[in-house]
């Protein structure tokens, strides 16, 4: 397993706080958080699916509560982060992996649909750090927020993720900024195309995904596992001098640019 490559229990006695946490990358930094220890929280919007990576997590011997809600109404959010302080004694790590994306042209892209991206994808993030500073304020701590390569790679259908990804790239370094002081890092992880996840099943559906693989560089898609060690990487004290800082997990595909978007469109 990917975790082999780090000793063990990495993340004893602290306690974590994943958004998206129910499925794709979110579950996986999850589990990875738990098999190293950590008192891991479970936030997300469906309650069902909180439960199913709870339970992979417990019967793994690890740690996990779950509270469902949407990260981007404030005050139930805020509740599901104190709620899992108080459960967990206090916060130690934020990692905000919800997020939501379709394939749209801009032309066509209703002003709700741009609008329901970046509240999920930005404001969501800004939300879980704003209830979270409480927390991590007191006794320092680390946030690792999940943007993507298009924040700086222009991408077709894209537009409305690109806008968000990049203002999370933005706030990641404000943040980063501001909070120093405080004993609080604040990195980004910007992964490619990851297998076994809902956004590459709407992003490169079918045929059209071993086309897009056979234009990464590296010749594959990322697994869920690489995307959690790479955030175990920076939440660990192998990471510890990073703040501000947005890692990419790509693959290489944005040493490429947009030319393998624009294949699957037939530009």
């Amino acid at each position: 397993m990917t975790s082999n490559v780090f000793a063990p229990n990495l993340l004893a006695g602290k306690s974590v706080l994943v958004t998206g946490g129910g499925s794709g990358i979110g579950a996986g930094i999850a589990r990875l958080f738990a098999e190293h220890g950590a008192k891991v929280a479970l936030v997300g919007r469906t309650l069902e699916k909180l439960e199913a990576t709870a339970a992979t997590i417990r019967s793994a011997g690890g740690s996990a509560s779950t509270h469902a809600c949407d990260v981007r109404e404030f005050p139930a959010l805020e509740k599901a982060v104190n709620d899992a302080a108080a459960t967990n004694g206090g916060l130690d790590v934020l990692v905000n992996s919800a997020a939501g994306n379709f394939l749209a042209p801009a032309a066509a892209l209703s002003a709700n649909g741009f609008r329901t991206v970046i509240d999920i994808d930005l404001c969501g993030t800004f939300n879980a750090c704003r209830a979270a500073f409480a927390h991590l304020s007191t006794r320092g701590g680390s946030i690792v927020n999940i943007t993507a390569t298009q924040a700086d790679v222009p991408t077709p259908l894209q537009c409305h993720a690109g806008a968000a990804k990049a203002g999370i790239a933005k706030l990641t370094r404000d943040l980063a900024l501001e909070w120093g002081k405080l004993g609080i890092r604040v990195t980004a992880i910007a992964p490619g195309p990851v297998e076994g996840t809902e956004g590459m099943s709407r992003l490169a559906p079918g045929t059209a995904s071993e086309k897009l693989k056979s234009r990464v560089p590296l010749g594959r898609y990322a697994t869920i596992e690489e995307i959690a060690a790479a955030t175990l990487f920076l939440v660990s004290p192998a990471g510890g001098y990073i703040t501000g800082a947005t890692l990419l997990v790509d693959g290489g595909t944005s040493l490429v640019g947009a030319g393998p978007f624009l294949d699957l469109m037939g530009g």
